[in-house]
């Protein structure tokens, strides 16, 4: 096997081994690559087909609460109230489907001994009233008591990292551990399955996912051992010293960085951020399959935090979404992002978030009605829309609408939208999406490069979700195939491999369509500098001169060039250009979303590309503000356009929302549905005009409607 195959088959999972104290060790989830029919595991079957309403409640025992401090000093009767017989009714009565309740926070077994026998009695009265039950397990460990209780804990932890110890935040009480080491993933195995066989638990939810893997976590010794493990299973001797110039790596160690970086070239950063993400990857593959050789029926759940909203989560986190999303059920997001538009005219939404779960025939978990945290009761979030967004873009979810507290007084419109979802559930069951466009989030480019890819890929995502240009976010291993897609996007994916670009030449030639912009392809999955283009032959031009590696890569002049090859059309952007600069090394968030100043331009080139009329469109002007999501329910033969209006606040109706839709498989409409919790909710059918092309009106749009096409 040659060094580029043998990366390949690592770095993508295929043989994702679990590494620890320099042993190997194999998990068939980690093993899995390339789409499986459920993105990697089985997924429980309640979680496919039952509606998902959350609520939770897991900060709020008193004894985490104590030793935090700051807390009201009634906080111990609302941890009461919030085990009351006449709190669960008043869930079970809003709707509440799963209750996420507090269960380790990692002061141990023993100090939480009384708080995990509340649990239980907590859990019985919620599956009483037929709501499912979640269990919180955190990843910190809170010293004090914990080491009472097992002394040898100590070695679990991370040493300081650049002079400063490594705890939760300003909770120095939390210290952090290198999740590994063998005694600790043992302890972790003992809690879940207490609370598996004792509380009965319908999913384990596993926080700060997204401080597991940090940069600090990988300076503990035995994450050092393991680092030098990992090179040396993954390549033999000369594959070795081809890659790093040498071939023994015993005195190998993590980096410390004390600066951000613009680019990540060196290729033991490189190496280093990839084992990064394996090992996060194949924790959560040992828990998953130990969790279901207990209960099969138990989802895995844990918390990468960030989501797809412009951070590189890759050399920041260690975190690899489409790795991660394999080794579980559902992933949470805490990015922030509430739906809307801001005072900047913004518009900000977790849409791509949403996608990358879909991608993978997964789904998230967030906030949508209300935050919940100490207490549950902050204040109300999201809201309307939020609730919307997740119906329209998650699968068969509304998100956590609260936390205990705050549903005992939750208005009537939000409860509306929970009635609505109940009422409607099978037309958000097992959705596939329909997309014109292939977004690709590249590994090499997206986690080697903190700055220009970052800005183009969020830009042009941006451009799609404005423009209701329906698309995916696909990654490497989705090149094997893109048939579904009629265009593949390219935006400044600067880092491609022979094969790569190989199969993006074959889907050309095949007869789609190429977007690509900027660098694209001009650099190896090594961020290596290529003599050019590695798509030349798709482009029809040449690269700028390269300057060596200190200066910065200049984009070619002019305007978009067009041009046929094969069966396809192919359009090379010299540039997306930014409306608002993000400052260097800065994530690329939403308050720098705002559309590209050739925005209209890149739609013209997608367009071209496309060859022909979108799926979905809007006839007429509609704002910018409003977006469609189309999928596919292939069982019930069934299409469902879903159809948001994110400036509700603004503009709180939208009147005639014209559409045409080209139906697939040459099916016809029998009917058109229109379903939306506004407006008291009632359901209604339009008229339609055309067969193979069907053009309607939806009268009125407030916040959400779904527009569903009944196919004969």
């Amino acid at each position: 096997m040659n060094a580029m195959n043998r990366r390949e088959f690592l770095g993508s999972g295929i043989a994702a081994g679990l590494y620890s104290a320099g042993q190997e060790r194999m998990f068939p989830f980690a093993q899995s690559h390339g789409p499986h029919p459920n993105g990697g595991i089985d997924i429980p079957a309640w979680l496919l087909n039952e509606p998902v309403v959350m609520a939770g409640c897991w900060d709020d025992f008193p004894l985490f609460q104590r030793r935090l401090g700051g807390g009201p000093d009634w906080a111990e009767d609302l941890y009461r109230e919030q085990r009351s017989q006449q709190t669960v009714e008043q869930l079970k009565k809003i709707g509440i489907t799963l209750a996420v309740i507090h269960f380790f926070k990692g002061f141990g077994l023993d100090a939480e001994r009384e708080h995990i026998a509340d649990a239980r009695a907590l859990s019985k009265l919620l599956k009483q009233n037929g709501i499912r039950v979640g269990l919180y397990v955190g990843s910190t460990i809170s010293y004090e008591t914990f080491l009472l209780e097992k002394p040898e804990a100590e070695a679990w932890f991370v040493p300081d990292y650049m002079g400063k110890p490594v705890y939760y935040f300003d909770q120095t009480f939390r210290k952090r551990v290198y999740f590994m080491h063998p005694g600790y993933r043992e302890y972790v195995r003992r809690v879940v399955r207490f609370g598996i066989e004792h509380l009965h638990a319908d999913c384990i939810h596993f926080d700060n996912t997204s401080l597991q893997a940090e940069p600090e976590i990988f300076q503990h010794p035995l994450a050092i051992q393991d680092f030098r493990a990992y090179l040396a299973s993954k390549y033999d001797p000369s594959e070795m010293k081809e890659r790093l110039g040498f071939s023994d790596v015993r005195y190998v160690i993590a980096p410390k960085i004390e600066a951000p970086l613009h680019t990540i070239d060196d290729p033991l950063f490189q190496e280093w951020a990839d084992f990064r993400c394996h090992q996060l990857s194949a924790y959560y593959a040992e828990m998953s399959s130990f969790i279901r050789s207990i209960d099969p029926s138990v989802a895995v759940d844990n918390n990468p935090s960030s989501g797809m909203a412009g951070r590189n989560t890759v050399w920041s986190q260690g975190v690899d979404y489409p790795r991660l999303l394999r080794a579980v059920d559902v992933v949470w997001t805490e990015e922030g992002d509430d739906a809307g538009v801001t005072s900047d005219g913004v518009l900000v939404s977790k849409i791509r978030t949403y996608k990358v779960a879909s991608i993978m025939n997964k789904r998230i978990f967030c906030s949508t009605y209300g935050a919940v945290g100490a207490w549950g009761h902050e204040q109300v979030g999201g809201g309307l829309l939020q609730m919307a967004e997740s119906m329209a873009y998650n699968c068969q979810g509304i998100g956590m609408v609260g936390g205990f507290h705050d549903l005992q007084h939750l208005p009537a419109e939000p409860q509306q939208y929970i009635r609505f979802f109940h009422d409607n559930v099978q037309f958000y069951r097992n959705p596939k999406s329909i997309a014109d466009v292939a977004l690709l989030y590249s590994f090499s480019t997206m986690a080697f490069d903190n700055e220009r890819p970052q800005v183009s890929f969020m830009l042009a995502s941006q451009m799609l979700i404005q423009n209701r240009l329906l698309f995916d976010i696909v990654f490497d291993e989705h090149l094997e195939d893109l048939s579904k897609y009629r265009v593949l996007f390219l935006a400044d994916q600067e880092c491609l491999s022979d094969r790569q670009v190989e199969m993006v030449h074959e889907f050309v030639m095949q007869g789609g369509g190429l977007v690509a912009t900027e660098q694209t392809s001009l650099y190896t999955e090594r961020r290596q500098r290529r003599r050019d283009f590695g798509l030349k032959e798709c482009f029809g031009i040449s690269a700028p001169r390269w300057n060596g590696p200190a200066a910065p890569e200049a984009n070619l002049s002019g305007g978009p060039v067009r041009r046929t090859m094969g069966k396809g059309r192919v359009v090379y952007v010299p540039e997306v250009l930014p409306a608002v600069k993000k400052p260097d090394h800065e994530p690329m968030r939403s308050p720098y979303w705002v559309p590209a100043l050739n925005q209209k331009e890149l739609r013209d080139e997608v367009l071209w590309a496309i060859g022909g009329s979108p799926t979905v469109q809007a006839l007429g002007a509609l704002s910018p503000y409003v977006t469609f999501e189309l999928v596919h329910q292939q069982v019930e033969n069934r299409l469902i356009l879903h159809i948001l209006n994110y400036d509700h606040v603004r503009n709180a109706s939208v009147r005639d929302v014209s559409v045409e839709v080209t139906i697939p498989l040459r099916k016809k409409v029998n009917r058109i549905q229109v379903l939306t919790p506004d407006q008291g909710g009632k359901e209604h059918s339009v008229n339609w005009s055309g067969e193979q092309t069907v053009q309607f009106i939806i009268p009125s749009l407030q916040i959400y409607t779904a527009a569903v096409l009944h196919l004969g």
